[in-house]
């Protein structure tokens, strides 16, 4: 029996690439993925954080702030020279703040754009071309529950999180052509420290909103660490959703988030409704705009 025309199976296990690995979603994603046995690149802006990581299983420990150009290409050419290339990768890395949006402070907003949108968009530049020139790969974008509809004291969270889903909407008609996918993931609340020290909120509260922002930003402060999601399961099942022969374009996470979806669609639906009339009738006239062309 001869083996010379048998194609190699590649049997070395996938690379990933996640951002934000200090706590929460990005560290237990991180250790879940080492347990597997995948190739994994563990990022923080402080490594120290996340050495003990290390020792669980073939992985890159790397020092990287989303925000910081020069950080992103060397964290993105140590994994490719040390695994060959990168075949997942999860922008993770982000914060919230907490404020009306009078009550906002310009430099905390922009600080959270640079992290949430432009971090991530930084990131998705720097991987696909390794991705393209391979023909594979699949970027996993977070969003929230909060990417799909607006709560008060989140307008500005809000704001980054629907970023990310429109971008996200783009790159998936641009890449899956080429054989890399994206998925969109959209939890509730997790029991991660999203709300706790990760999230600033304005330093200026106006009483006005004290029945809206103001009771929203204190129960998001109380419920922290008491969420229904278990960031555990959660990890599972984008760890699955990846390794899916078909993954989901969007991964809604927690039933709170599947219940808010679901509610959200059907409000649109029936606002959309309602101005139908309006809205078809702001074209011009089918036989004007017959006798245009």
């Amino acid at each position: 029996m001869t083996t010379k025309n048998k194609k190699s199976v590649n049997t070395e296990k996938p690379v990933w690439f996640i951002t934000g690995c200090s706590t929460g979603f990005g560290r237990e994603l991180a250790t879940q993925a080492l347990a597997r046995g995948f190739r994994t690149v563990v990022t923080a802006r402080k490594p120290e954080q996340v050495e003990a990581l290390a020792s669980k299983g073939e992985a890159l420990v790397l020092k990287l702030d989303v925000t910081d150009q020069s950080q992103i290409d060397a964290a993105i050419k140590a994994a490719e020279e040390k695994f060959g290339g990168i075949d997942v990768l999860v922008n993770n890395a982000g914060i919230g703040y907490f404020a009306a949006i009078e009550e906002g402070e310009e430099s905390e907003v922009r600080r959270m754009f640079e992290i949430n949108v432009f971090g991530m968009s930084r990131m998705i530049q720097a991987v696909l071309p390794g991705m393209r020139e391979r023909r594979k790969g699949c970027i996993v974008n977070t969003s929230s529950l909060a990417g799909l509809r607006s709560a008060p004291a989140l307008g500005f969270y809000n704001a980054t999180k629907f970023a990310v889903e429109g971008l996200s909407g783009a790159l998936l008609q641009e890449v899956e052509p080429l054989g890399i996918k994206v998925i969109v993931v959209e939890p509730s609340g997790f029991r991660t420290d999203w709300a706790g020290r990760s999230a600033n909120e304005s330093k200026k509260q106006i009483a006005d909103y004290a029945k809206t922002a103001g009771a929203w930003r204190k129960e998001l402060r109380a419920d922290s660490g008491k969420q229904p999601g278990d960031p555990v399961r959660a990890v599972k099942a984008l760890i699955a959703a990846v390794e899916s022969s078909k993954p989901p374009r969007h991964l809604l996470l927690g039933n709170d988030a599947y219940e808010g979806a679901m509610a959200k669609l059907a409000e649109l639906r029936k606002d959309f409704s309602a101005v139908e009339a309006i809205a078809r009738g702001a074209d011009f006239p089918k036989e004007e705009s017959t006798k245009a062309k």
